[in-house]
């Protein structure tokens, strides 16, 4: 949610129009984030995100804003986007397609406590029960293919140790049986600046736009890589126990999902890992843009890949 499109007040006045939301009351730009633009925007009739979006074009969207209703529908407390007075939700703005979505009450617990991780994890579960009815479907694109060519364009500029840690977190990408695991929409990004709470309750999940088709496993081993482990690069067990549990007493994961646990939370932090470096290697331009530190991904890997295997 970084700010890579300046968006004036008389362009957001003009985009508002388009809403039954009564007048502009302000706006502010959002920092966090790494991919698209983002303000915070307050009308007389509510409070709400705007997004535009740097990467996805028209043709990707409705999956996205299609799969935040959907949900939303279903209980998930996921950000329903708003439509236009012509009905539809996605419009244009400074030459970018754009969307309002609803703001969710509540705040990111950036040291989440075991309470949270259990609610984050029955949180995960049911986002993923409440999919599977979802009609539309989306390749992952940070995927095992955007892995191999992401590693092949960071590889030159990593000392020889950090190369060798991608090289055996690769192959251990490539041992996972990615196809004999359970696939369905995943949210993929489950960090835990995207969870929100009020007290120890659940009261929104945000940011959508990495959701896909893919192993659900893979959805486990990104949000357990981001809430279970420090900066470090230890592991906090006592939340991992309580985030894994809640989502297994909702989800039985399978045989194969056992064996192959290891190396999907390998994978899992591999992706963070390579987008993190590229993002620093290969900045992109723009106001308020947040690079985020590759190093903690690059701990995370190497306990992966340092012979302690965690199970389910």
């Amino acid at each position: 949610m970084s700010v890579f499109t300046k968006v004036s007040h008389k362009a957001l006045t003009a985009f508002l129009e388009q809403y039954p939301l009564g007048a502009l009351i302000g706006f502010q730009g959002i920092g966090e984030g790494v991919e698209n633009t983002n303000y915070f925007v307050d009308t007389e009739d509510g409070r709400f995100v705007l997004t535009l979006f740097e990467r996805l074009d028209h043709d990707d969207l409705p999956f996205f804003l299609g799969l935040m209703a959907h949900c939303a529908d279903r209980g998930v407390p996921a950000p329903r986007p708003l439509r236009a007075k012509d009905g539809e939700v996605l419009r244009e703005l400074c030459g970018k397609p754009a969307a309002l979505v609803q703001r969710l009450e509540g705040a990111s617990a950036l040291t989440p406590n075991t309470a949270q991780c259990h609610a984050a994890g029955e949180a995960l579960a049911d986002l993923h029960s409440s999919a599977r009815s979802f009609r539309l479907t989306a390749a992952n694109t940070r995927g095992r293919d955007w892995r191999v060519a992401t590693a092949d364009q960071v590889r030159p500029r990593l000392p020889p140790e950090a190369a060798a840690l991608l090289d055996t977190a690769l192959a251990a990408d490539e041992a996972a049986r990615w196809t004999a695991l359970p696939q369905g929409v995943i949210h993929a990004d489950l960090f835990r600046d995207n969870v929100l709470f009020q007290g120890d309750q659940v009261s929104g999940i945000i940011d959508f736009y990495y959701a896909c088709n893919d192993a659900l496993l893979f959805d486990l081993a990104v949000t357990v890589n981001d809430w279970c482990f420090e900066q470090d690069g230890r592991l906090n067990r006592a939340r991992y126990r309580a985030l894994t549990e809640a989502y297994c007493a909702q989800r039985e994961p399978t045989e194969t999902e056992q064996a192959d646990w290891s190396g999907v939370l390998c994978a899992a932090a591999l992706r963070f890992w390579l987008s993190r470096l590229y993002d620093w290697h290969f900045p992109r331009d723009g106001d308020l843009v947040h690079i985020k530190d590759p190093t903690p991904y690059e701990r995370i890997l190497r306990f992966h890949t340092g012979g302690q295997p965690l199970s389910l």
